[in-house]
């Protein structure tokens, strides 16, 4: 009998009850229907962060954990970002301080916005550059291309890791010897890219300040990180081209005819994405909407927006100013 396979399979499926016995708690518990999603969406980020801590207790490559979640993107969209990002769990929390402290977010002009998401674009590519410029300044003697790729996806640059970083929790187990005894290694996205990128002494400081404006930037500006997170810029984008109009599968509709243009959804936004009050009625088609849903919970008109999958609605607006006849 195999013990350890025993134990995983007991692991996984205490982390699933967990997280279903959350979401059953708040259906009964909340009432209020403009937070109910908010707090299931929360649970859902806490149990996803304790099954990816017991996932890196295995050693895979974690190109291949990227390749799977942007293959999902192309059928769900962002709803990683939204719901399962370890490092979007953290900076919720830092959102929850913050409420607990009285203190209200700020909110970035428009403009700013927009160019912030657009970097992302920028961010990236300053990454996968950088081994390529690198290689060319030092060619070797005999080109070869397989030797190219396989430098720059496992060479001691790796431009992949920073799609990677968010990905990993802060709080990283490794495991050793049959007992797989945990030991705990802290980290934080991008600090080791620094690190190697730019040198020891000078990667320390860029880090430090990193996480300094991170963690602050948090605090007071919703998802502030996720606004020109380079991971960010995921397959979603694909729905921009002819004849992929129909990815993501999972996304939000609107009801143009319902639409008073009260402007909450743009209010509510954790990212401040305008395209569902600017976009006329149908499928909203948007590369940085991260599927939180908050504006399909806070829509106070009923059946304005939907989130559905393909033709089929899975949520969707109430008028939660009146009291609901069901509870």
């Amino acid at each position: 009998m195999d013990w350890q396979i025993i134990g995983d399979i007991l692991r996984i499926t205490a982390l699933a009850g967990l997280g279903v016995a959350g979401i059953l708690a708040i259906l009964i518990w909340k009432r209020n229907l403009t937070t109910r999603v908010t707090y299931i969406r929360l649970v859902i980020q806490a149990v996803s962060f304790a099954a990816l801590f017991y996932v890196f207790t295995y050693t895979f490559p974690l190109l291949y954990a990227l390749i799977i979640i942007f293959a999902i993107t192309i059928v769900l969209g962002r709803l990683y970002c939204g719901w399962l990002c370890p490092f979007g769990f953290v900076m919720d929390l830092v959102v929850m301080l913050r409420k607990a402290l009285k203190i209200r977010y700020k909110m970035l002009p428009e403009k700013l916005n927009k160019m912030l998401h657009q970097l992302r674009y920028v961010i990236l590519l300053f990454f996968l550059f950088i081994p390529i410029a690198l290689w060319l300044i030092q060619p070797p003697p005999d080109f070869n291309f397989a030797v190219l790729m396989v430098q720059l996806l496992a060479g001691p640059f790796r431009p992949y890791s920073v799609l990677i970083d968010p990905m990993i929790p802060l709080v990283v187990p490794w495991t050793t010897g049959a007992l797989a005894v945990f030991k705990i290694n802290f980290t934080y996205p991008y600090v080791q890219e620094f690190i190697t990128y730019v040198g020891q002494n000078l990667g320390q400081i860029i880090a430090i300040a990193f996480v300094g404006l991170t963690v602050a930037g948090s605090f007071f500006v919703r998802r502030f990180w996720c606004r020109f997170c380079p991971t960010g810029a995921s397959l979603a984008v694909v729905n921009r081209f002819r004849g992929f109009k129909w990815a993501p599968v999972l996304h939000i509709e609107k009801d143009e005819e319902k639409c008073t243009k009260c402007g909450v959804c743009k209010r509510v936004c954790q990212v401040q994405v305008t395209d569902v009050y600017e976009q006329k009625g149908g499928k909203i088609n948007t590369s940085m909407c991260m599927l939180c849903l908050r504006c399909t919970e806070m829509c106070p008109y009923e059946d304005t927006l939907k989130v559905k999958f393909g033709n089929k609605t899975l949520f969707k607006s109430r008028n939660w100013l009146e009291p609901s006849t069901s509870e």
